[in-house]
């Protein structure tokens, strides 16, 4: 096989972050020289956290005009790195920052790109990727033949490369980028607001019935709100929601204020890899259950026990009042006992 290229971008302290570790796992399980090529503000501790990885050439774009994901700057390093290398295979982590500027590189240099690939390997003595279609309902192989081909791998979907760290010889490359923006500032939400983290161990999922009435036959959004977000905090979990929660907006209805179609889970939504899941007051119809696809373990809370999640879709399922469950938990949270079951 030819030569590769892994194409990494570094955080702010100049390191990977998991997607690129990811990535590199999977560049290793070819065969074939491997060059990496590194962008940030600093590129230098990257390079050192992978030097034992068996890279034949550490290649970098270093300065302080690429620190910040910007089209024009990230669509010049990558295009550098990808012609000094002559690599005929390029592989990436489909980071956001990646995803918007690879297929313009791809079309710079004359070759072809495939994005949301779940995995790489060699298939009759060529390079193959997988992927899923049709909102994950199919699983297809790929192969290209002729000029570079760019790969950008999901997060998630392959082991992370580890090993010890050391010294590497980088080789910078000198880039000019022309751009008509500047970063001025980052604003963002606290951390205990987010609700949204990729690389979180759970992966909570609230339904509509969070907004229904309850046995009482009143409506308690702001107990739902405060057990979500209480729980959120404490557990350090991931939130999604089932499309007919994030439409309840639209419908003018009682809706969880941080709740958006961001956090939509399902056939129309996102498929997050979290090691674990925990879906509340959500039936567990097919449309819901796609998004679940690669969860590796996952539970369920819901007062229907003919519910979608009772027939196979569902590892466990809690035949429960979500309220009264979600409120034990934060309880058992509370008082410093994260591992207890929530059957306790």
């Amino acid at each position: 096989m030819e030569n590769k290229l892994l194409l990494v971008h570094t955080e702010p302290d100049g390191t990977l972050a998991g997607p690129a570790l990811e990535a590199l796992g999977a560049a290793l399980a070819l065969p074939g020289d491997l060059t990496v090529g590194l962008v940030g503000a600093q590129t230098a501790p990257a390079a050192n956290q992978i030097a034992a990885c068996g890279a034949v050439r550490f290649l970098a774009v270093t300065g302080d005009t690429f620190a910040q994901a910007r089209y024009a700057t990230d669509a010049a390093a990558a295009e550098a790195l990808c012609r000094a290398s002559g690599a005929a295979l390029v592989l990436a982590p489909a980071t956001s920052r990646w995803s918007r500027a690879l297929p313009g590189v791809a079309f710079r240099i004359g070759g072809r790109i495939d994005t949301h690939a779940t995995s790489v390997a060699m298939v009759n003595d060529v390079p193959a990727v997988t992927r899923w279609f049709y909102r994950q309902r199919m699983e297809a192989t790929l192969t290209r033949s002729g000029g570079p081909w760019m790969v950008l791998l999901d997060p998630g979907c392959t082991p992370r490369w580890s090993g010890p760290a050391g010294t590497a010889h980088v080789e910078e490359m000198a880039v000019e980028a022309q751009t008509r923006t500047s970063v001025t500032g980052i604003r963002e939400p606290k951390s205990d607001e987010q609700t949204i983290r990729p690389d979180a161990k759970l992966l909570f999922v609230a339904g509509a019935g969070w907004t229904k009435k309850q046995s009482d036959g009143a409506v308690h959004v702001a107990d739902a709100e405060r057990l979500i977000l209480g729980f959120l905090r404490a557990a350090q979990a991931s939130l999604g929601g089932s499309k007919s929660l994030v439409d309840l907006s639209g419908e003018g209805q009682a809706v969880l204020p941080f709740m958006n179609h961001l956090n939509q889970i399902g056939q129309t939504g996102s498929t997050p890899r979290h090691p674990k899941g925990l879906s509340t007051c959500c039936h567990g119809e097919e449309p819901h259950v796609v998004g679940w696809r690669f969860i590796h373990q996952r539970r369920a809370i819901n007062l229907d026990p003919n519910c979608g999640w009772a027939r196979g879709k569902a590892d466990v399922l809690y035949v429960a009042d979500a309220f009264a469950v979600m409120h034990r938990v934060n309880e058992l949270l509370e008082a410093g006992n994260p591992e207890r079951d929530l059957r306790a």
